[in-house]
């Protein structure tokens, strides 16, 4: 049997690797604490699971979904944009509800990327931006992003020759996985130059209402024009965790949505409607559970960057997102380190390396993890005399 040249150059998913490893030491009867993956701990608010348990019982929920979702949840999606930031969408022409906003970053680059052709992806960043664009036939170039930068890429570095192939540019603010935020003029900014050499912008932008010291996330479409030349993802995984939900969106320029929903269209049979009423639920009910959920997000935060820096590691508190992203000393890898925390103490951190060459040296964790577990294992790293 000869499988695709595509698959056989795809690399092993970062986080399935590191489940293996984690069921490997359990298989063992390790005691295992993860920081790993940015799944929220915190169950679904009861109100949206109530919306759920209705619309079960609904026989009209139990058929076929339309790819492009329910019209009530493409207002929803419309309404909440227009209440969190003070942007307008048509609803049936600039909106989409997506099986998580994975599934369409994915599917994304078949709208855009020929055989040959260029995306600017983040590095470090999420992979599955370049993993979508080699599926699609196409190549990434590296924007490099660092401590110094905030994180940010300098557009303006990009090489003529380079910037003359792109057809996409991914952004990701808040940050995974570093935790970074961008201000609005960094957007006017990338809106400006994509405008001038004719690449489409993808922002993802799903943790943009999990932030802390009263910051406030900003969207792309809060500069003006960016509609010309930009779609944003987006998702409820994280802001009302769902994530178990498999429910996302994007907004934006009504031909780059046409093209997305044209692509889904051929190969999903869209969102079941007992989880899109979920999601309406979540726009029109209650939203104080937001703040709620953030108030236990950066208590963890702060716990955890206080024993990150007590034991020498080199942490700037985020902002936003559900990470903290720290620096190692000098000469250690990420991988080892990562290894090492596993073997030795039972506690998972994601490799820094593997969001990119600039993510070497640093390693990632999650403030998604019980209180218990959360405290069980940074009394863990406190005790570790590994490095």
């Amino acid at each position: 049997m000869k499988l695709a040249r595509r698959v056989e150059a795809l690399p092993p998913y970062l986080f399935a690797e590191i489940s293996k490893k984690i069921a490997a030491r359990r298989a063992q009867g390790v005691d295992i604490v993860t920081f790993g993956i940015g799944d929220p701990d915190l169950p679904t608010p009861p109100h949206i699971l109530a919306a759920l348990h209705r619309a079960a019982d609904e026989p009209e929920n139990h058929r076929y979904p339309e790819s492009e979702g329910l019209p009530e949840l493409r207002q929803a999606i419309a309404d909440w944009y227009e209440r969190r930031f003070e942007t307008h969408f048509d609803p049936q022409k600039e909106t989409l509800p997506l099986i998580g906003s994975k599934e369409g970053i994915a599917h994304v680059a078949l709208c855009f990327i020929d055989p040959g052709d260029l995306a600017l992806v983040p590095d470090p960043g999420y992979p599955v931006y370049e993993i979508g664009t080699m599926f699609a036939g196409g190549e990434s170039y590296r924007l490099d992003c660092t401590r110094g930068s905030g994180w940010l890429p300098d557009l303006e570095a990009i090489p003529a020759d380079v910037a003359e192939r792109a057809k996409v540019l991914w952004l990701n603010y808040p940050n995974n996985p570093t935790g970074a935020v961008a201000p609005l003029e960094f957007f006017e900014h990338a809106v400006a130059w994509a405008k001038r050499h004719d690449v489409a912008i993808l922002h993802d932008n799903p943790y943009c209402d999990v932030a802390y010291d009263g910051y406030k996330p900003v969207s792309i479409f809060q500069v003006p024009g960016a509609r010309d030349v930009a779609v944003e993802f987006n998702s409820w995984s994280k802001i009302y965790n769902m994530t178990g939900w498999r429910i996302g969106m994007v907004v934006g320029n009504a031909q780059m949505i046409d093209a997305l929903m044209r692509v889904k269209s051929n190969v999903d049979s869209g969102i079941p409607q007992a989880i899109q009423r979920m999601a309406i639920e979540a726009v029109y009910g209650p939203q104080d559970c937001v703040d709620e959920h953030n108030r236990v997000y950066q208590r963890r935060r702060d716990r955890m960057v206080a024993t990150l820096r007590k034991i020498g590691l080199e942490v700037d508190p985020p902002k936003a997102s559900l990470y903290v992203w720290a620096k190692l000393p000098a000469g250690v890898t990420s991988a080892d380190y990562a290894a090492r925390l596993i073997d030795d103490i039972g506690v998972v951190v994601t490799p820094g390396r593997g969001y990119g060459v600039n993510g070497e040296g640093y390693v990632r964790l999650s403030v998604t993890t019980a209180d218990d577990r959360l405290e069980e294992g940074l009394r863990r790293l406190e005790t570790w005399q590994g490095i």
